[in-house]
């Protein structure tokens, strides 16, 4: 049996899933009011910014296997945002405030406001049908 070789890594996805965030977040700061498709904007950057604190244990779990635990710690430590602001644009989205959606926007944009988004990178209706899909996880969350 040979080898199965990843030519798309960690930190390519990584930057892929940063890249997007903000485009994402761009497309966000260009809504004039709330509306239907601001919440999906919104649920879809939560979505992003959980697939980066995935891709984080990702990372550092071959690093622990190895014993390089501080330097996993430290990863963790410098990624911990991702899953921080997260959960807080999970609740905003499902409370539907718009303040904190965009103040929680504006600290994501902090984190990712220096990421060159490339122009072929194309996102159009992407974001649709993100806040049905936060609205099933924690549906399906509940009946647990």
């Amino acid at each position: 049996m040979s080898r199965v070789i990843q030519t798309d890594g960690v930190g390519k996805r990584r930057r892929r899933l940063l890249q997007m965030l903000g485009a994402a977040l761009r497309e966000l700061m260009t809504q004039t009011r709330p509306d239907a498709r601001t919440l999906d904007l919104a649920a879809f950057i939560a979505e992003l910014l959980g697939a980066l604190a995935a891709l984080v244990e990702e990372t550092t779990s071959p690093w622990e296997k190895r014993g390089y635990w501080v330097k996993a710690d430290r990863f963790r430590m410098e990624w911990r945002w991702a899953a921080q602001l997260q959960q807080a644009m999970q609740e905003a989205v499902l409370a539907q405030d718009w303040d904190e959606i965009a103040r929680i926007a504006a600290q994501v944009f902090a984190h990712v406001g220096h990421i060159r988004v490339p122009k072929r990178l194309k996102l159009e209706g992407a974001w649709e049908g993100a806040y049905r899909r936060l609205l099933a996880a924690r549906g399906g969350q509940r009946s647990e």
